[in-house]
């Protein structure tokens, strides 16, 4: 028997086993793990919130497992099959592949061949031969012809005694096991074009002709390959070596032989046996299994791809705000005009505009005198222009403005807009802006991302902010459900300000859900904001459970109480209270007074209920309440004059934004409307295992440009300023001898160019 679950996810994360007991007791009883990893510290040992997520994910999986374990168990019980044997196999099954292997031969299905045979009572004919080689199956099956039973003739009867058996080969758990992990071990995932789809199907020319072996295959390219596959381009299929080299039989035959104990030694029944095997394996097992590999394939693709998209979205709702300033968003446009939207420190609209600097009008004059006149008005700071269409043209106004009028004391930034058009037709937008016209929400959108990355980002659902790879391909309840959980995490992480948070940022706080959040919202609308936490307490439906939940994370600034600002929750105030009552001092005294703070003993502090980890977090806090853990804010700087894809050149080195990161490396905003590549291999002069190690979305960073195919839209980058710069991308016809003396140095090409010589190579 297997040990209990939370044995077996405390081997997983490496941690003692009542420690994973008493998370999932927690969780249990409703607590969300921000809340466990921030203030349970002593319950759980320390478990911090990567391993709460992980740990509430398997608990998840496991608990299905055991409930499938019962269904099948009931199930062979019912069909009177249960040996104790077959009972302590399905008691092991660690997987659900496993489990359902066992479960295969007791499965009700639809009414197979075998079956049919079997019901013409051609059984005792196949285990016959099964266990004998010296029958001679021409003979023995004369015995077994009977026409009023549908065995017509002794072809009829070796026919079904062959169906009986290849089905029994198909369904033995530990053959498939074996199988499957030679295939793992072994097999190659082989892509070939479907004939005549060459021309639609362009986009996936690299997978035209390709194989790679399937455990090493990493994720971005199965996505790829499966899209291709979807999309009526390409064919996939598992294949072993010595199937690509055209041996006539597969290695997996002779395990299945092996397993059963067959082998052709010129006895009278060997060769209709291994012809039986051989059947089994192309008919059913090969099947099967290549059907499990390839599902296996993109749940493996699928974890990563979601695991990267988690990541890339961390980075970017973890993004230094620019802060309460006023700021002027503009959503370029080129015929429809550019959008402006003017908001106060708080982020409430203040003014909109609608300005048309661009083709048709040209009014680029009236724009510049629109946008000053908005700036001297509301005491603009900060320009924030999305990075859609029109957006390096809006951005030359912006820096006209900057230029002709510096007593305004403007700062231009570009930020990613990704997501705009969705808030802005969304409920939640008609909600806060009832009487704005849709276009003008965006510019709102994107001038409120400038201040507050995270407390804007919220409002849309994290699928739409774009900094994944194939993100449309992955199943999408899966992939919605961890990014929810990395929002709730970045919310809580940073914190909320309840007298200023919109409901949509209110959700995302542990303990609160939609109800929760608008009921705040309408507390703090009729009865002013809210002087302290303990008053959150009269809000309608906010019980004692939530209240314990949420506090924490819930900030009052300029309160009553100065720990209302802070991360300390309202349960420890009375850790500090008895700091206060030793130290002999105040509490304005006390906070931020590093040079005290630091003097004093945290394990004094420590009593029943709070131990040396949530002292020590006290203290911290105290040290410097409320502190955001995201960076400093700095904004890029793009390169006049380089605006398009063709003002680009190889050799230059630009400033960029990173906007995504990805398993074979990050993208760059440089200001040209689309993002260049900085292909994995050119992030470091080291070698880089994960892109992530070396940047993150929202990383402002220095490049070099190495090669720009505009047909394809393509820039190839690298942060390496010491890469030599080469020929454009080799055309199909490059000459082998060309192709192969540029791929000698492919770590001075760059990783997207030395890809492309390593493809021409192949394809001459």
């Amino acid at each position: 028997m297997l040990p209990s679950i939370e044995i077996r996810i405390a081997q997983e994360l490496n941690v003692h086993a009542n420690q994973v007991a008493a998370a999932v007791a927690l969780l249990d009883e409703g607590a969300t793990v921000p809340f466990v990893a921030r203030y349970r510290k002593e319950v759980t040992g320390g478990l911090d919130d990567t391993h709460l997520r992980h740990l509430e994910e398997r608990l998840g999986y496991l608990r299905e497992l055991e409930e499938r374990r019962k269904a099948v168990l009931a199930s062979i019980q019912e069909q009177g099959k249960l040996t104790p044997e077959l009972q302590a196999d399905i008691g092991g099954a660690e997987t659900k592949q496993r489990l359902e292997d066992l479960y295969l031969p007791y499965k009700q299905k639809r009414r197979t061949k075998a079956q049919i045979a079997r019901e013409a009572g051609l059984g005792p004919l196949a285990e016959k031969l099964l266990g004998d080689p010296m029958w001679l199956p021409e003979v023995e099956a004369t015995a077994f012809v009977d026409p009023e039973k549908g065995v017509a003739d002794v072809k009829a009867a070796l026919d079904g005694a062959r169906q009986i058996l290849m089905e029994q080969f198909a369904e033995e758990a530990a053959l498939i096991e074996k199988l499957r992990s030679y295939l793992q071990d072994h097999g190659r995932v082989v892509s070939r074009l479907i004939a005549g789809k060459e021309a639609e199907g362009q986009k996936f020319r690299d997978w035209f002709e390709f194989d790679e072996p399937w455990k090493a295959m990493p994720s971005h390219r199965a996505l790829a390959m499966f899209r291709g596959r979807n999309e009526g381009v390409l064919g996939l299929a598992i294949k072993l070596p010595e199937e690509l080299a055209g041996t006539p039989s597969s290695p997996c035959e002779g395990y299945i032989a092996a397993h059963f104990g067959l082998s052709d030694k010129g006895r009278p029944g060997d060769k209709w046996m291994m012809d039986t095997v051989r059947w089994a394996w192309k008919v059913k097992l090969s099947l099967h299994l290549e059907l499990d590999l390839m599902n296996a394939l993109f749940e493996r693709a699928e974890q990563e791809a979601i695991r990267v998209f988690a990541s890339n979205l961390k980075d970017l709702l973890l993004a230094a705000p620019a802060g309460p300033k006023a700021v002027i968003g503009l959503d370029p446009g080129i015929r429809t005009g550019v959008k402006v939207a003017v908001v106060d420190r708080t982020g409430r609209v203040l003014d909109t505009a609608v300005i048309y600097p661009h083709e048709p009008r040209n009014d680029w004059n009236g724009s510049l005198a629109t946008l000053a006149k908005l700036a001297s008005r509301h005491g603009a700071e900060l320009i924030s222009i999305g990075n859609g269409t029109a957006s390096r043209e809006t951005d030359k106004l912006a820096a006209d403005l900057m230029r002709m009028q510096p007593e305004l004391g403007l700062t231009k930034v570009t930020v990613s807009e990704a997501g705009a058009s969705v808030y802005s037709a969304s409920e939640l937008a008609a909600r806060e802006f009832p009487d704005m016209d849709v276009s003008l929400r965006g510019a709102v959108s994107i001038a409120r991302r400038l201040q507050d990355p995270l407390a804007e980002l919220v409002k849309i659902e994290p699928k739409a902010i774009g900094v994944g790879q194939y993100q449309h391909d992955l199943g999408q309840a899966k992939l919605g459900q961890a990014l929810e959980a990395v929002v709730e995490d970045c919310v809580n992480a940073v914190g909320v300000d309840v007298n200023t948070a919109s409901a949509a940022l209110l959700t995302r706080v542990s303990g609160l859900n939609t109800t929760l959040a608008n009921q705040i919202v309408l507390h703090r609308d009729a009865h002013g904001p809210f002087a302290n936490r303990e008053a959150l307490k009269q809000v309608s439906r906010l019980g004692p459970k939530t209240f314990e939940l949420a506090a924490g994370f819930l900030r009052v600034p300029g309160g009553d109480n100065p720990l209302d600002a802070s991360s300390v929750h309202p349960e420890a105030y009375s850790v500090v209270m008895r700091i206060l009552a030793d130290l002999k001092l105040n509490m304005q005294s006390v906070i931020g007074n590093v040079d005290v703070l630091k003097r004093l003993d945290a394990g004094k502090y420590v009593d029943e209920r709070f131990g040396l980890p949530t002292v020590r977090d006290i203290l911290k806090e105290l040290e410097k309440p409320g502190r955001d853990p995201r960076p400093a804010f700095k904004a890029a700087t793009f390169q006049e004059g380089v605006n398009d894809l063709k003002d680009l050149k190889p050799g230059m080195q630009l400033e960029g934004v990173v906007t995504n990161v990805t398993n074979f490396g990050a993208f760059v905003d440089i200001g040209v409307h689309q993002d260049g590549l900085v292909h994995i291999s050119a992030l470091a002069e080291k070698f880089v295992k994960d892109p992530r190690d070396v940047v993150k979305a929202g990383d402002i960073v220095k490049v070099k440009v190495l090669e720009v195919d505009i047909p394809r839209k393509r820039i190839a980058l690298t942060l390496r300023m010491k890469d030599e710069v080469k020929p454009a991308r080799p055309a199909p016809g490059m000459s082998p001898a060309r192709a192969k003396n540029l791929a000698r140095q492919p770590e001075k090409a760059g990783g997207a160019l030395a890809d492309a010589l390593s493809r021409a190579i192949k394809r001459t």
